[in-house]
């Protein structure tokens, strides 16, 4: 909720529904046996991915971090910054300028 800006409509022991502008809504859960995927990821699975743009690409970062995210070492370029969520998610930052 922190890093989209989103209201939390509905947060218990392991589950949560943000929602947006527009009527968005996304809804996280855990899972028990949870393993994170890894990046970067040579076998190309992912569970979900997230491209979020952002005015200033290090401000994003940083409140990205600050919320809990970490920074990995491998990224893929100039444009992109790939930040992991606390729970090893990888998510990709790039500039809103950048998007038509």
């Amino acid at each position: 909720a922190r890093v989209l800006g989103w209201d939390v409509a509905h947060e218990q022991g392991e589950y949560a529904m943000l929602t947006g502008p527009g009527g968005l809504a996304l809804g996280f859960g855990t899972v028990a046996d949870h393993e994170p995927p890894q990046w970067p990821n040579p076998r190309g699975t992912k569970q979900f991915h997230l491209d979020l743009a952002v005015d200033d690409l290090d401000a994003g970062v940083a409140a990205c971090v600050e919320a809990g995210a970490t920074l990995p070492d491998e990224q893929p370029g100039d444009t992109w910054r790939v930040v992991l969520d606390p729970s090893g998610h990888p998510f990709c930052l790039t500039l809103a300028a950048n998007w038509p």
